[in-house]
């Protein structure tokens, strides 16, 4: 059971894994846990943890706001202002109600200058969601933008996954960078490594320390995790003998999101 609030966002290059880990996050917390109120966000307007989780929704924020745009909400009699009003709808309809956790996905729209219109919205949602719950897990979209947006200024613990590649290192390099430019105030920065073969796993923990980051754990190649998405199967389900499923466990132990 973590003892505080755990807001976390998972970041890291495009294919290193975020959604993988978050999923895994999700699923070591719900099976050791049974008292927090868990908040999932997909932050990426891909869209692909829903699938990963098994769940099924019925619109993201990019598609509210796209209604919006396109006039199919009309400003009500009770002269509620428009951003007020789509941000009531978004609640109504983005969040699902999972049996032992919320999500929402941020999606995105369609216009020019959509994309950072929808990402504010989430930023101001989530600012008043977080309250709500004990752990939230957000899945970041791929890069760096996500810090300029300010987005990371709701969490608390953030957690950089990093796959055996220079343009990982550089990525997650440039990330801890930006978040003293951009002067996030957040407690704890982990890094998580996926994919690292035994024989490179030394360079991760060489190269963490040289910047300052702490190693939370390895998430090792595992061909269920392989099988899991080449037939489409929700990775939630992924058994608990997996060596993904295992290697999580002790992650979540280690960035103190269960105590066991």
């Amino acid at each position: 059971m973590v003892k505080r609030p755990f807001y976390a966002s998972i970041s890291g290059k495009g294919g290193a894994g975020k959604t993988t880990l978050t999923v895994l996050l999700l699923k070591t917390l719900l099976e050791n846990s049974k008292d927090e109120e868990i908040l999932v966000v997909d932050a990426d307007p891909a869209t692909n943890l829903p699938q990963a989780l098994g769940l099924s929704i019925n619109k993201t924020i990019g598609d509210v706001a796209e209604e919006f745009r396109k006039g199919f909400h009309e400003l009500n009699s009770f002269g509620f202002e428009k951003r007020a009003l789509l941000e009531y709808v978004i609640m109504r309809d983005c969040i699902v109600e999972a049996s032992e956790f919320d999500f929402i996905a941020m999606g995105r729209g369609e216009g020019e200058g959509c994309y950072c219109y929808v990402n504010s919205i989430l930023s101001s949602i989530l600012s008043k969601l977080v309250q709500n719950y004990d752990v939230v897990l957000i899945d970041m979209e791929a890069g760096l933008e996500h810090l300029n947006r300010r987005l990371d200024r709701h969490v608390n613990t953030m957690i950089v996954v990093v796959e055996p590649s220079v343009m990982g290192f550089k990525t997650a390099e440039r990330i801890k960078e930006i978040i003293k430019e951009v002067k996030i105030d957040v407690e704890e920065i982990y890094v998580v490594g996926n994919r690292f073969p035994k024989n490179v796993e030394e360079k991760l923990y060489s190269w963490a320390n040289s910047i300052g980051y702490k190693v939370a754990g390895i998430l090792p190649e595992d061909p269920v995790i392989q099988e899991y998405n080449m037939l489409g199967k929700p990775l939630i389900y992924l058994p608990n003998n997996s060596l993904a499923a295992k290697a999580a466990k002790d992650i979540a132990k280690m960035i103190r999101l269960i105590d066991i």
